[in-house]
């Protein structure tokens, strides 16, 4: 049986406060946690399939043009090669999930530098990459590539669904007390996940079957079968475990298609894994920005407009644009405001997804120049702040739902004990290092998907979940297991959770922190449904049903789970949509950051030594894997402020650093001892269980906090992220 919710009001019920577990919201451990700590826990390249074959993608080396010519004889005759493909359905151009069919350019045909062209396949990995090394490829290159999303040849298109005009900014500007008008920059970013992107395909005749890393699995099983041409009944895809995704795995990409095409044309299962290299160079990038912030005050730093704007690049055809204005049209007042989206078509990898799309770089330029307008009121920072959060959502005129931001704020502040009495730069020195401190607030949209998932209460007092959800080491497992065995009162331990696997219900997938609150919503929905079976078994409603380590009592009558059932499982699948509640409440998720950094006066390096974040996500389901979210957040701010850009040559468009060892993501020496407050509260436009998302806020103008504490530090403010060495000492004051 299936039972719908469709989430068109508020759900003020509070069911999971009535249950007498008492397991929602503790830090229980991961249930995964010891299958990959002992290294049992099986990802997608880790399967043993006999007679698998390995297989190395092929990349272009120029940025527009065509291939001339493959020269498949060039490698054939090698050791080990069995095969070399060059099928035009294995290119894929874009890592975006959830929409339309999986491109299927001809690959003679070159967008951008590192674009799939060809898979060469062979008994070992080895014989693989070192046959694709060698495979004889020509070009014909075009002279009209654009590397550069400032230059004039790149085509700008504005985004107009993404932009909005309300009132006068430029009288605004005029006519304030104070104002700031600055422009902000950010390079791009790569989600650099620690599991490269990788897939196992199986054909048997009728059915493909691909183990592989992806995070989408309801909309990846169209897109593969799209690109293969087969019905989607045809394809399974299995992604148990995911090794970091951070939008990287939205999308299917080019090693899924191209093992898929290999598998079936030679009959035998094909490995391909991508080299790091091509992580960086082949999957997607976040986009560069450049942001332009208008802040026009009053007298008593009350915003009177608000201006953001802002320039992204993408490959032309694709429809994605980082929506960096995303948290502006929400987080602060300001009655004349102008909100809008640019995008320039350059031949670089696609842009896509990374972590947070939109506030995690909008949020670094936002929060820098508010501190900017701060410091230009004289006015402590968090007070500008608590001045600036407005009743109702600006441009929509609707009521926010419960979002504790301002608690986020002042309870930070003083956990953290900030001092925002005298906040002129440069007025603490502890020998070489000036010492400073910086805040910023913290805010992420909200976002629900559609998702289903079945729930069966075995007759054994044991409960299984089944959905195609993933988990890319957000918790999802535990959090899920927690849910259900809260509603049908069961220890943990007595509940299974199986995820990734298409032939299980669809989930809502790994993406925009919809996970919890939408596929966790359906688990609940299936055990409310149980429950009412229950209930009538028992003889009672479910509201008079109070279920505690697996034995039902109502009325003063009281029986075991196993007696109820009578040897019968229990079976239901919850299906939940999010319906019309976004058009009637402003939900969101935020928070606040507090950082204290020593900046050297003599090399410019910056030192993080204290960092505090307090969130407010609605209903915490696990304290421990919600709080690890957020310091997995917290250390992509670090790297987002100080050490994380792409850089592209502007010659040919390549990459100059694709890998990890140029491409400088914090490690352990960059990250103090992180401190994390977690509000928990009900946000009934949340979800059914009160719940918002947490996966990506903690990233969400965290670096902001760092680059405001250099400037207090040191009196040098940096537009242009990351804050290296070399742009602080361009303006360090005079020793």
């Amino acid at each position: 049986m299936t039972r719908t919710f469709t989430m068109d009001e508020p759900d003020t019920r509070n069911r999971l406060d009535d249950m007498l577990q008492g397991v929602i919201g503790t830090p229980c451990d991961r249930l995964d946690g010891a299958a990959k700590v002992t290294g049992t826990a099986t990802y997608a390249a880790e399967y043993q399939i006999e007679g698998c074959l390995d297989a190395v993608l092929v990349t272009a080396t120029i940025a527009k043009g065509e291939v001339t010519d493959i020269d498949e004889a060039s490698v054939l005759r090698m050791p080990g090669v069995i095969a070399v493909l060059c099928d035009p359905r294995m290119t894929t151009r874009s890592a975006q999930g959830g929409a339309g069919k999986a491109p299927t350019q001809n690959p003679q045909e070159i967008d951008y530098y590192g674009q799939p062209v060809a898979l060469v396949v062979a008994e070992s990995f080895e014989q693989a990459r070192h046959a694709a090394k060698y495979l004889k490829i020509s070009y014909r290159e075009d002279s009209d590539a654009v590397f550069d999303p400032h230059v004039a040849a790149a085509p700008v298109e504005e985004q107009t669904g993404k932009s909005e005009i309300k009132g006068n900014l430029d009288r605004a500007m005029r006519e304030a007390e104070h104002a700031v008008d600055v422009t902000y920059t950010t390079e791009g970013h790569n989600s650099a996940p620690m599991e490269p992107h990788a897939a196992m395909a199986q054909w048997d005749g009728e059915t493909l079957t691909v183990h592989l890393s992806m995070q989408m699995l309801k909309y990846n099983v169209k897109e593969l079968a799209d690109a293969v041409g087969l019905k989607p009944q045809n394809v399974r895809l299995i992604s148990r475990y995911v090794g970091g995704g951070f939008g990287s795995k939205l999308g299917i990409t080019a090693e899924a298609v191209a093992a898929s095409l290999a598998a079936m044309a030679l009959n035998r299962p094909v490995r391909a894994v991508m080299l790091r290299q091509q992580v960086f160079q082949s999957v997607m990038r976040r986009s560069e920005t450049s942001q332009r912030l208008r802040l026009a005050a009053k007298a008593d730093g009350r915003l009177a407009g608000f201006g953001h704007e802002a320039l992204v690049s993408n490959l032309p055809g694709e429809s994605f644009a980082e929506p960096v204005t995303q948290a502006s049209k929400f987080l602060y007042r300001g009655d004349d405001r102008t909100i809008r989206l640019e995008l320039a078509r350059v031949n670089r990898l696609t842009a896509g997804s990374v972590r947070a799309p939109g506030e995690a770089v909008g949020m670094l330029a936002l929060e820098c120049a508010m501190d900017e307008l701060a410091n230009e009121i004289g006015l402590d920072p968090v007070e500008l702040r608590l001045r600036n959060i407005p009743d109702r959502h600006p441009t929509k005129d609707i009521p926010y739902s419960p979002r504790n931001f301002a608690e986020c704020i002042t309870l930070g502040a003083e956990r953290f004990g900030w001092d925002g009495a005298d906040r002129k730069p440069c007025q603490r020195r502890e020998g070489e290092w000036w010492i400073g401190t910086g805040m910023a607030s913290a805010a992420r949209v909200h976002n629900l998907n559609e998702a289903q998932a079945r729930v069966r209460l075995c007759a054994d007092g044991t409960a299984i979940i089944e959905s195609d959800m993933t988990d890319i080491g957000t918790g999802t497992y535990t959090v899920l297991g927690q849910i259900a065995a809260e509603m049908l009162g069961l220890r943990l331990e007595n509940v299974l959770v199986r995820l990734g696997d298409t032939t299980f219900p669809p989930g809502a997938g790994s993406g925009g922190s919809w996970g919890a609150p939408s596929t966790g919503s359906a688990v609940f929905i299936a055990c409310e449904a149980i429950r009412a079976q229950l209930a009538q078994k028992l003889g009672c409603t479910d509201e008079e049903l109070s279920l505690k380590d697996g034995t039902a009592s109502a009325g003063g009558h009281q029986r075991s789970l196993t007696a109820l059932m009578a040897g019968e499982d229990i079976s239901e699948t919850g299906h939940f949509k999010p319906g019309a509640i976004s058009d009637k409440l402003a939900t969101a998720m935020y928070g606040a950051f507090f950082a204290e950094v020593a900046v050297n006066a003599y090399s410019g390096e910056t030192r993080i030594r204290r960092f505090h974040g307090t969130f407010s996500l609605g209903r915490v389901l696990n304290h421990k894997t919600a709080r690890s979210q957020c310091l997995g957040g917290m250390v992509w701010g670090i790297g987002s402020a100080m050490t994380e850009d792409l850089i592209f040559d502007r010659r040919d468009g390549h990459i100059v650093n694709p890998d990890l060892a140029e491409y400088h993501v914090p490690v352990s020496l960059d990250v103090p001892e992180l401190d994390v407050v977690l509000l928990d509260g009900r946000d009934p436009a949340g979800s059914p269980l009160q719940a918002k998302g947490v996966g990506e806020l903690g990233i969400c103008g965290s670096g902001s906090a760092i680059g405001n504490a250099i400037y207090n530090a040191c009196g040098v403010r940096v537009r242009s992220f990351p804050i290296t060495p070399d742009k602080v000492m361009s303006g360090m004051p005079e020793i």
